[in-house]
């Protein structure tokens, strides 16, 4: 029997870094959400990579993803962890590429992706290897859309990178979930082709597949294969409030995820030390939401 390695992965998604530091519109800092996150991870032992899982820059500029890969890799260097970046829907392929290339940055910060996918697109999908550990990164961003979609072409060479098994397995990481709850927002702007990926994926070494989008922690099966979905760097989603509405509320959250030992995987959400966590960033009624579906959904 093969003797699988472990890994202790920091996942983080929807840092949603702007161009210039301050509060946004709803008075959310992005950046000291991020700052705070990694300040209370600073004594966390052994991580040996960083993921993060989409939604990197709030506004697709070239600044804001500058800002992310500096603020990250200030966490990440001293520990010697690459940093693996995916694109979400709030991302610019062009920028993204511009400053992060692959999204695939070694401990010495260049780029470390072994394959990268062909596409007159521009999708940034890639794979990379650390530690015996095979990362894959899909793009499931749809521009101008807030749901996802992989789509032939990604899911052709997906099919190519898995068809040789890696020495310890292999981690695919993209920003829209293929797993929700009963929750109508969810099922519209989550990703549209999961049952493609799973097919994708089946019977492959893919061991789990890390997302972000939904700003909550939800855990799921696609097919045989885990899915975790971190909670959100700049918000974090209340589903206590009334059904057909959303809450969103302070509270910077990330994953540790253990990918060692005989109950791996292992998933640990965090939180940052926040004195105004739990306060409400904004409210959605059920019209607000159903606009939102209507315009940024499949459907539109």
């Amino acid at each position: 029997m093969r003797t699988v390695v472990g890994m202790r992965i920091l996942h983080l998604s929807d840092i949603h870094i702007g161009p210039v530091e301050g509060p946004d519109s709803r008075g959310i800092d992005a950046r000291e959400s991020l700052r705070r996150m990694l300040a209370g991870l600073d004594s966390v032992p052994d991580v040996g990579a960083v993921v993060v899982s989409g939604d990197v820059a709030d506004d697709g500029s070239a600044e804001a993803y500058t800002a992310a890969r500096d603020m990250v890799r200030e966490f990440a260097a001293p520990r010697r962890a690459p940093v693996v970046f995916c694109t979400g829907n709030h991302d610019e392929r062009g920028a993204f590429a511009k400053v992060l290339g692959s999204g695939h940055l070694g401990a010495d910060g260049g780029d470390m992706a072994t394959a990268v996918v062909d596409s007159p697109e521009g999708e940034r999908a890639a794979v990379s290897v650390i530690g015996g550990h095979r990362f894959v990164t899909l793009d499931s961003l749809v521009p101008g859309k807030v749901y996802g979609r992989i789509g032939p072409r990604q899911l052709d060479w997906l099919r190519e990178v898995l068809a040789e098994p890696a020495p310890h397995g292999t981690v695919v990481v993209l920003h829209h979930p293929p797993v929700t709850l009963d929750v109508e927002v969810q099922q519209a702007l989550g990703l549209q082709d999961g049952a493609a990926l799973a097919e994708a994926v089946r019977g492959t070494d893919v061991r789990l597949v890390l997302c972000g989008h939904f700003h909550l922690q939800l855990f799921g099966h696609l097919g045989t294969v885990p899915v975790w979905v971190t909670p959100g760097v700049l918000s974090r989603i209340d589903l206590t409030g009334p059904q057909g509405t959303e809450r969103a509320v302070r509270g910077a959250s990330a994953t540790l995820v253990d990918l060692g030992g005989p109950y791996a995987p292992l998933f640990h959400v965090l939180h940052a030390r926040d004195p105004r966590a739990g306060e409400t960033v904004y409210e959605l009624d059920r019209a607000q939401l159903r606009s939102i579906v209507e315009r940024l959904g499949p459907g539109a």
